[in-house]
């Protein structure tokens, strides 16, 4: 049980250092959410945000750093 409570301390940690990160982004200025490729609709009583260009940075740059992690930890 002590493992799991580890465990759920290190995922919060980790999640409020990356909205940090984001608040800070914000500040900065970098543009994530108005990248080319996503995709805002605005019509009458209806709006459709779909954060593909996002998405897809937050992907790449997850994907490597958890492979270098991965390749250090062998």
């Amino acid at each position: 049980m002590n493992e799991l409570g580890r465990v759920l301390i290190g995922l919060g940690l980790l999640l409020a250092v990356i909205g940090g990160v984001l608040l800070l982004a914000g500040r900065v200025g970098l543009p994530l959410g108005r990248l080319p490729g996503d995709i805002a609709y605005k019509g009458k009583g209806l709006s459709v945000f779909v954060p593909l260009g996002t998405s897809l940075l937050i992907s790449v740059l997850l994907s490597v750093i958890l492979y270098l992690l991965s390749h250090f930890r062998r």
